[in-house]
């Protein structure tokens, strides 16, 4: 079913969440979009010791019964009209909106399924230093819609593993992606530390509707 996907970013306000790999000993909190940003820690980045193998992708969904791994999962979700599923979880038809590129994409095979903060940026900023099993985590989250989206093959070889500094969609910027301070606070809410471009980035990026009727399944 279409919905309405506009985020609320102009009332200033965002859900900052608790590290995924702990326990819950806690509710996500909701506080000002201001208050957020001031939380993220800043540091210097080093991609010494990243390994894009060393985030293991893709693990066996949220459902591990269900024979489709976490990316055809988020092809299901993520479809504004969904594709037929048949055995061993292949995907025939649906439609889906890339918002880097302002594009309808018609069938699976068209899209890929980017993590919305580059392994390699994520590996930067302190998740090399992870244990294998919250590595994992990260690169098969679907805890937030904006953790993992399906877009075009060939705006995901754009990006690569570009931080938002040095590089954002060509076409527009979804309200909580890369270039919006969800996004920076999101990547925060891993404990992995951000640059200073790259908060700044978020902080001063336009941010536009996902999709020509702001729409998203």
């Amino acid at each position: 079913m279409i919905k309405t996907v506009l985020r609320g970013v102009a009332a200033a306000t965002l859900v900052v969440l608790p590290l995924a790999a702990a326990p819950p000993t806690h509710a996500a909190e909701t506080v000002p979009l201001a208050t957020a940003i001031d939380r993220l820690s800043l540091g210097t980045e080093s991609r010494e010791g990243y390994q894009r193998t060393s985030f293991k992708h893709w693990n066996a969904g949220i459902n591990p019964t269900d024979g489709c791994n976490t990316c055809a999962e988020v092809l299901i979700w993520a479809a504004v009209e969904a594709p037929e599923t048949y055995p061993g979880c292949q995907l025939d038809g649906g439609r889906w909106w890339s918002y880097c590129d302002a594009t309808w994409v018609t069938g699976a095979s068209g899209l890929d399924i980017d993590q919305m903060v580059p392994l390699a940026e994520a590996g930067d900023s302190g998740a090399s230093a992870w244990t294998p099993q919250r590595r994992k985590a990260y690169a098969n989250d679907q805890a937030a819609e904006t953790s993992l989206v399906a877009v075009t093959a060939r705006s995901n070889r754009s990006k690569s593993d570009k931080d938002p500094a040095d590089w954002l969609p060509p076409a527009l910027t979804a309200p909580d992606g890369p270039g919006s301070p969800a996004g920076v606070v999101r990547a925060g809410g891993w404990g992995r530390a951000g640059s200073v471009n790259a908060a700044r980035t978020h902080a001063q990026s336009p941010r536009l509707p996902l999709g020509p009727s702001g729409v998203r399944g």
